[in-house]
């Protein structure tokens, strides 16, 4: 598979605002002018195109108000904060507002706070978030890129937070992305797409009732959702919530060694309202725990896998070659 983010020793070379950005630099981005850039976009926009060598962006803490969008060139990026509550990049569009660009509403895609397009990206201890509120579809995160990884970061939003896009337009195209402790918080459909996405001990929080998953992988995709050990909780009692539900009709979702609260619905999945699709999803479970763990009330079209099965969902097998944070 192909290669994971370079390894190489970061060296901060003071920039001053406006001056050029080599190989390997850090560029630091603080509200208050101490460091090389106020916006976060003006510091993706001076990342060299098309670099080899790993360009890192330390975001200071502040609420950081912009749409942005880190372009297919800009590729090895790595974005660091200091603390994921404390450094949050936000923005407001949903999908049934109006553009004024285009007089169109615009759209779930369009309502991305975050457009990661390049490769070999990754972010620690950040937050990222859709501050539009309970309005339909507003997506933080909109990931179409490769070898993309999260690490110690928070995902705010309602329907639609986390869009795991991927190569959902062209199937011969790759989408792998991890996403490692972390919280991401939603309704229906809060992560979704047709990625290859792993997410290891991360927190799972239903802000009241919906689906937590609608999965879209595109057929003959080895791999969906792979949720390794992590929480699933929900914001207050009465919430009921479903593992998933497919976007698409082979859509892949697997839980291993989760613990589900007492929100999870007892059948746990949702065939969205087609009996077909309960012959073409692989929806399946192996260890679940807690109170919302149904075992003997699931759906009977979902699996619940046995140990030797489960092995082919540790991480390594569905990343391959890739280690990020390594």
């Amino acid at each position: 598979m192909a290669r994971g983010l370079n390894v190489i020793i970061f060296l901060f070379i003071g920039i001053n605002s406006g001056s050029a950005i080599t190989k390997g630099s850090t560029i630091t981005v603080a509200q208050d002018g101490s460091g090389n850039f106020q916006s976060i976009q003006k510091a993706f926009d001076a990342v060299p195109d098309n670099g080899e060598n790993v360009t890192v962006i330390l975001v200071k803490p502040g609420v950081y108000k912009e749409r942005l969008v880190l372009k297919p060139s800009k590729r090895n990026v790595k974005l660091i904060g200091e603390d994921p509550h404390r450094t949050i990049l936000t923005y407001d569009n949903f999908a049934n507002k109006l553009n004024p660009e285009t007089g169109k509403n615009y759209s779930t895609t369009g309502s991305s706070s975050f457009f990661v397009e390049a490769d070999d990206f990754a972010a620690e201890n950040i937050t990222f978030a859709n501050s539009s509120g309970p309005v339909g579809q507003a997506v933080a995160v909109n990931v179409t890129a490769n070898r993309v990884a999260f690490k110690n970061c928070r995902f705010l939003g309602f329907q639609d937070t986390l869009y795991t896009k991927g190569p959902q337009d062209d199937p011969s195209k790759e989408s792998i992305q991890y996403y490692e402790n972390c919280y991401i918080e939603g309704t229906v459909d809060f992560i979704f797409g047709a990625a290859t996405a792993v997410f290891v001990e991360c927190e799972l929080h239903s802000k009241g009732d919906g689906y937590i998953t609608a999965a879209s992988t595109p057929q003959g995709k080895p791999y969906g959702y792979v949720f390794i050990e992590c929480k699933l909780t929900a914001e207050q009692s009465g919430v009921s919530v479903a593992l998933g539900r497919p976007w698409r009709p082979f859509a892949k979702v697997v839980y291993i060694n989760c613990d589900m609260g007492k929100h999870i619905r007892p059948e746990g999945w949702d065939n969205w309202g087609k009996e077909e699709n309960e012959k073409t999803v692989f929806y399946a479970e192996y260890n679940s725990k807690g109170a919302g763990a149904h075992r003997n009330k699931r759906a009977t079209w979902a699996r619940n896998i046995n140990r030797k099965e489960s092995k082919q969902y540790r991480k390594q097998q569905v990343l391959g070659n890739w280690r990020p944070f390594q």
